[in-house]
């Protein structure tokens, strides 16, 4: 039997990616599709890639539309899903693509995003020691932010495997989709082209608690995170550059085994040969990660690279993938790690 699925905020980048995704997705049938601002209109007229899906109209996002499905993927903005989320029966399984329950510190959303802290969901990276165990079943999930997953997956095993202080250099490259669907004059074609800029300088970027929460907990303690984002000339995709000193008596064979270690198993995160190194536009359209490690010995620092597409894996891939586990699929079910060239 068909798992009925249905989206809040398909009008946007979140919201069509997901239905990009679950198009291709054979346990799922597409419901309701909401949308407020742009309720009454065709998704072929907002989404016009998701033709078979062209001739739905958007209803508004309320618990009445969204009722009598098996599974409701939130793409509304930050502050937005929890209110929508408290009206959905216990039995419906809830991705929330937002941030709102991101966090497990009411202070740090609190600080980042100004409102009343709404709650912790389990945490929608698998690749993460303990987050399937968290998954399998639950009725809640969170996706991660897309910069966090980047991060999180280029540094984790380093702190896993206890070679690294704690602390963190972070500096990563975000196309333009990461700042969502909306009319923005520092977006527009002729301000982004042929341009790099940076944004959130000085760790006033939302995502940075996400990346010390997630770092932390694999380190067993605080991971100080110096965070600068940039934003690049292209549509999708995070390319991570992360850095952390090595603890004493690391070699650049300890540092290689520990990537080798931690994602031999993974169906989505590929630590590349060494020389070869991540490339934004080799993960295009897929939900795979593309990693590289290296030890620079003249500082003692460990350089850990990852890039992702920013609304697959770092968005909605990694909901369906989250959705898979909680339903009991096989993780990999609807989604690719085959990507897009030229």
């Amino acid at each position: 039997m068909a798992v009925r699925a249905a989206v809040a905020g398909a009008s946007g980048y979140a919201g069509g990616e997901v239905l990009r995704l679950l198009l291709a997705h054979p346990e799922v049938e597409i419901g309701t599709l909401t949308g407020n601002s742009n309720a009454g209109q065709r998704l072929g007229a907002l989404q016009p890639h998701l033709l078979p899906l062209a001739d739905r109209v958007l209803a508004e996002t309320t618990p009445e539309a969204l009722a009598g499905h098996d599974v409701v993927f939130l793409a509304l903005p930050h502050g937005q899903s929890a209110a929508v989320a408290e009206r959905l029966g216990p039995d419906v399984l809830v991705v929330d693509m937002g941030a709102d329950f991101r966090l497990k510190d009411p202070a740090d959303w609190e600080r980042f995003y100004g409102s009343p802290h709404a709650g912790t969901w389990p945490y929608g990276l698998p690749e993460l020691p303990g987050a399937r165990a968290a998954l399998e079943g639950s009725k809640r999930i969170a996706v991660p932010g897309c910069y966090p997953t980047a991060v999180s997956l280029a540094l984790y095993p380093a702190y896993a495997a206890q070679i690294a202080e704690p602390e963190a250099v972070i500096v990563a490259a975000s196309g333009t989709s990461g700042a969502g669907k909306a009319p923005k004059a520092h977006l527009l074609g002729s301000e982004v082209m042929g341009s790099m800029s940076p944004y959130g300088v000085g760790g006033g970027h939302r995502h940075t608690p996400e990346m010390i929460q997630n770092l932390g907990a694999v380190a067993g303690e605080r991971v100080a995170v110096s965070f600068t984002p940039t934003l690049a000339p292209m549509p999708r995709g995070i390319l991570a550059t992360c850095s952390a000193k090595a603890a004493a008596g690391v070699t650049a064979e300890s540092v290689r085994a520990a990537y080798q270690k931690a994602y031999a198993d993974e169906p989505f995160v590929h630590l590349l040969p060494e020389g070869q190194w991540p490339a934004t536009a080799s993960v295009h359209g897929s939900n795979a990660v593309q990693v590289q490690v290296a030890y620079d010995e003249a500082v003692g620092r460990i350089i850990a690279i990852s890039a992702i597409d920013n609304l697959t894996k770092g968005t909605a891939g990694g909901a369906v993938q989250s959705m898979n586990i909680a339903l009991g699929l096989d993780e990999s079910t609807g989604l690719t790690t085959i990507g897009v060239a030229p």
